[in-house]
């Protein structure tokens, strides 16, 4: 196993971001929105080998599905990359046979856009755009008074969560950046409880995951990988690939069963006992 898979695990990552976003607002960021309800996967159909993954999908309060993506540019392919990522949503829904929901594209700008226009328009369709810019975002008085909160041991509200998961992308240049994301992970690690320390690191990793340095990301991600609530997580998704490897052995026994191989050709295949075989032959005369 790679280092790389070994400490940079993006499936519990995508587990601690669904169970702490829950409930949380986007007007932290300025954003009118209903609350969140669910956090999407982003692993969808791709078009383009080389086309980025989507930052963040959500399944907000009203049922309305928010494509969430970080800019430090406002250029037209952009606008080409969420149609795109519209599409592969739509098609999501579509090939399961579900209705496709209502869609939201919120782009979220850093510091180095202060204007765009929010509707793109081509005489075959318009794409509606929910724009901010943490450009107007007061980086400085919200890092020292969260900063002077925990020191102070007080409880950050969920507003000030949001915002310090987004602040590092308030500054322009990709230095200025690095500097901040440095500077919110370090005050991040201040949090006492475990779960929302982690909750804030793997978001901030989110959402400056175009800008971070990728050296100092592996860092953060073997620091996180070291927590006992990603322990936790990492214990309950070896557990489910156990479970899921036992059914699909008992499955392969009961198939054997059926086709009357001899008990002892089916304990190499399978890696189970003369007793388990028999376990499995009467749990099969039991449920016809």
């Amino acid at each position: 196993m790679s280092e790389g898979i070994a400490y940079q695990n993006k499936d519990i990552e995508f587990k601690l971001m669904s169970e702490t976003y829950k409930e949380k607002s986007f007007e932290a960021y300025g954003l009118k929105l209903p609350k969140i309800k669910e956090v999407l996967p982003t692993n969808l159909p791709a078009v383009s080998a080389n086309e980025m993954r989507i930052d963040n999908v959500f399944l907000l309060e009203d049922d309305t599905v928010a494509i969430v993506d970080y800019e430090s540019e406002n250029k037209a392919s952009n606008r080409v990359k969420y149609i795109n990522y519209i599409g592969r949503i739509m098609h999501r829904y579509d090939s399961q046979n579900k209705v496709i929901p209502k869609l939201r594209m919120i782009v979220i700008y850093t510091g180095d856009v202060e204007h765009a226009e929010d509707t793109w328009e081509i005489p075959c369709l318009t794409l509606k755009m929910e724009q901010v810019f943490i450009h107007s975002l007061p980086d400085a008085e919200i890092y020292q008074s969260i900063k002077k909160k925990l020191e102070n041991n007080e409880t950050l509200s969920d507003k000030e969560l949001m915002q310090l998961i987004i602040l590092p992308l308030a500054k322009k240049g990709k230095e200025e950046k690095q500097r901040m994301i440095e500077q919110v992970v370090d005050l991040a690690k201040q949090i006492d409880d475990e779960n929302t320390q982690a909750f804030v690191i793997t978001g901030i990793l989110v959402s400056s995951d175009k800008f971070i340095d990728r050296d100092y990301a592996k860092v953060v991600r073997r620091y996180l990988s070291m927590t006992k609530v990603f322990q936790i997580l990492e214990e309950e998704k070896q557990e489910a690939i156990n479970l899921a490897e036992q059914k699909r052995t008992i499955r392969m026994a009961e198939s054997l069963i059926k086709d009357e191989v001899d008990t002892v050709v089916i304990m190499r295949a399978t890696g189970f006992s003369k007793e388990q075989i028999e376990e499995i032959k009467q749990n099969m005369l039991t449920t016809k």
